[in-house]
């Protein structure tokens, strides 16, 4: 049975990559049923990531579970169809296509609200539609630079670089993902449908300026933009006699305790610790000062002294050591399943807790068109039309549907 909050909800999901299927994802792990259209040659990313058997990556594994596959071509009429006959049966429809891409094809927000008034129609474009760069392509690469993430880095390390995560796709993915249930929320309260954009360049930019706007926040600016705490005090995993902690005293009391600890009590008075204005005016000398210290003893050491000071710490994880984290494996983190032509398989479970609805994995991610014909089926359509279908193309399904 179907558990978490969006059961009942329905959505039709023409997003793509990473960014959209990370939203659908999210409410699929609620509850809602997720029919995931896919071209006939599948979603890209399907072959990105580490895969045992084509079209069956690791990254498409965990962004697309709990999802139903619906392999069709949009390009052909009987194509068209499908989704106009799946429209009225579902509470949302969402994508990631350009807005001229997804109007040409026949799905805009006035065609789709034709068919179904109600609709909660969500769309995550690569930058607002009512600017002059409407048009324009983008991709995390291109939002992480544009949003001022890499000129960060720059100002920063001295290096333009991207972040080593795709950080501007999972980041929107929420937000495309909130949009949805903001809006699956006002049709319930009102009956009415609309139509939700989220603009990746907007919603990226403003991500970031939440703490480096500084300055820039006030007219005329008594400062540059950017958070210099972050930017030019040094704070950073510091060094220890064996490797590296990240360590943050933050409170009056953290430096209090671990200067006192330290052995460096004349710290606290040079550098202002009690005022809290003053010590952010010292943070670059006080962040060096830190790692002098801590790297004069082992890093057990000081997770021993953090634990017994109350201190934020932890040691330094490289990838490959999470699913041995002692707290991953208490709480159950990493799961194991067998997949149906994958075989054995670890994925991260869902997160967020409900008390009375709770979220689950009921399925691992489909093969293409893996519910091609269920999908149809569901739809009136007969065997003998489903047949013609596959035999022209127009769906895909394994050789088992």
């Amino acid at each position: 049975m179907t558990t978490g909050p969006l059961s009942g909800i329905r959505v039709l999901d023409m997003t793509s990559v990473v960014l959209g299927p990370v939203a659908t994802h999210i409410l699929a792990d609620y509850g809602a049923e997720v029919i995931k259209i896919e071209p006939p040659e599948g979603d890209l990313m399907r072959a990105n990531g580490v895969s045992l058997h084509k079209g069956m990556s690791s990254i498409f594994l965990a962004i697309n579970r709990n999802k139903r596959s619906l392999a069709v071509n949009t390009k052909t009429e009987a194509g068209k169809d499908v989704i106009r006959r799946l429209i009225p049966t579902v509470d949302v429809f969402v994508h990631n296509m350009r807005v001229q891409a997804i109007e040409r094809l026949g799905f805009g927000y006035a065609e789709v609200a034709k068919i179904r008034p109600d609709i909660v129609y969500c769309v995550a474009t690569g930058f607002g539609q009512d600017g002059p760069y409407k048009d324009q392509p983008a991709f995390d690469d291109i939002i992480q630079s544009a949003s001022g993430l890499v000129g960060l880095n720059r100002a920063n390390l001295g290096v333009a670089q991207y972040a080593p995560s795709l950080l501007a796709d999972k980041t929107i993915g929420v937000y495309l993902a909130n949009a949805v249930m903001a809006g699956i929320v006002h049709r319930l309260r009102t009956g009415q449908g609309q139509c939700v954009e989220v603009p990746m360049f907007e919603t990226m930019t403003a991500f970031m300026l939440a703490e480096h706007l500084g300055g820039l926040t006030f007219d005329p600016a008594p400062a540059p933009p950017g958070y210099a705490r972050i930017l030019a005090g040094g704070r950073r995993p510091h060094p220890t006699l064996d490797g590296h902690i990240s360590m943050l005293p933050y409170t009056e009391d953290h430096w209090v305790a671990f200067f006192t600890e330290a052995g460096r009590p004349e710290a606290i008075e040079q550098y202002h610790v009690h005022d809290r204005h003053e010590r952010n005016k010292h943070i670059q000398a006080l962040y060096a000062l830190m790692g002098e210290i801590t790297a004069q003893k082992s890093t057990a050491h000081w997770m021993e002294v953090c634990a017994r000071l109350d201190i934020p710490a932890t040691p330094i994880y490289a990838l490959d050591q999470l699913p041995e984290h002692p707290h991953l494996k208490a709480v159950g983190f990493f799961q194991e399943a067998e997949h149906p032509t994958e075989g054995p398989m670890r994925y991260v479970r869902p997160t967020v807790k409900f008390s009375a609805s709770p979220s689950a994995v009921r399925n691992q991610a489909p093969l293409l068109g893996q519910d091609s014909a269920a999908v149809l089926r569901e739809l009136g359509y007969a065997e003998d039309e489903i047949a013609r279908m596959l035999a022209d193309k127009v769906i895909t399904a394994p050789l088992k549907p």
